[in-house]
């Protein structure tokens, strides 16, 4: 598979207000937010060219930031037009959506307060995170040595560029073993997320996914919750224990990028692509090309 860089594509990017030629969106080698992690992003996706739960996800861009200690120099209502207009922009119909601030490059040292905090939009197509075939037979995921950090370690809340490091070094030695992707625990041992995406578990017929109280509360997550309930479908918020596998007959991960996609296997537990899952893969699909 040839790859093409990000870096080098047509189109454009909104950048700090205006529209930029996607080549010349560029940053300093020197920018904080490259050092020290100040950077905080949203991963969006359009559906039919309407964007699903653009409030929400502003929301919680600006929010990180906030739990970053920095202010993004544009309004919520600036932030969602920007988003529309680099959409038709880019003439993209079904696609991923990408904003992402940072720290500028005025400052090269631990405290950065007077940086200057910049905001880029990029959107490109984008079809199934996972490979042809995940959601038929469902994911492979393998339990990862390194663990999500309590609230007290990190901005848990925040949809920080920082805490995607153990995902990206979960994901990787996942995929050198043979795997989709990583369970992750928290730093309490119990069962936290994948590498980027929620939770769930069919247990006896009820719906069971960790609290997410030292990770993400995503958005995708709290869908899925809304329509199991409609469904009549009992939803359990818990910590949930390593051993509580056992007990599980389907299990199936709910993120922006994952969508809703089911899991076959996690190590020597093996699921079934089952009902519940199907009915919920169904639903989301049928929800995001509605209105927010």
């Amino acid at each position: 598979m040839t790859l093409i860089p990000f870096d080098d594509r047509d189109g454009f990017i909104w950048m700090d207000g205006a529209m930029v030629p996607w080549r010349d969106a560029k940053i300093h080698v020197l920018t904080h937010g490259l050092h020290y992690g100040s950077c905080v992003f949203e991963g969006i996706r359009s559906y039919g060219g309407k964007v699903f739960k653009l409030r929400e996800h502003t929301e919680r861009l600006i929010k990180s930031g906030e739990l970053l200690g920095f202010t993004i120099p544009y309004s919520l209502e600036q932030i969602e037009k920007a988003t529309l207009d680099v959409l038709a922009k880019q003439k993209i119909t079904n696609g991923y959506i990408r904003p992402v601030a940072w720290r500028g490059s005025e400052v090269m040292a631990v405290s950065a307060q007077q940086t200057k905090i910049h905001l880029a939009i990029a959107t490109w197509e984008w079809p199934s995170y996972f490979a042809s075939g995940a959601k038929e037979r469902g994911l492979k995921l393998q339990l990862s040595k390194w663990a999500r950090p309590a609230p007290n370690m990190a901005p848990t809340a925040s949809k920080a560029a920082g805490l995607y490091m153990i995902c990206t070094l979960s994901k990787h030695e996942a995929e050198a073993a043979g795997f989709d992707d990583a369970l992750m625990l928290d730093y309490r041992g119990l069962i936290a997320e994948a590498t980027g995406a929620n939770m769930f578990f069919v247990m006896d017929g009820d719906l069971h996914t960790p609290i997410p109280d030292c990770f993400l509360n995503g958005i995708t997550r709290r869908t899925v919750i809304e329509l199991a309930k409609k469904r009549g479908i009992k939803v359990i918020e818990r910590h949930i224990p390593l051993e509580d596998l056992k007990k599980a007959t389907e299990v199936f991960l709910a993120g922006t990028a994952a969508e809703v996609t089911p899991i076959g296997r996690i190590d020597d537990h093996i699921f079934t692509v089952g009902s519940i899952t199907k009915q919920l893969m169904a639903d989301y699909s049928q929800r995001v090309t509605e209105p927010s």
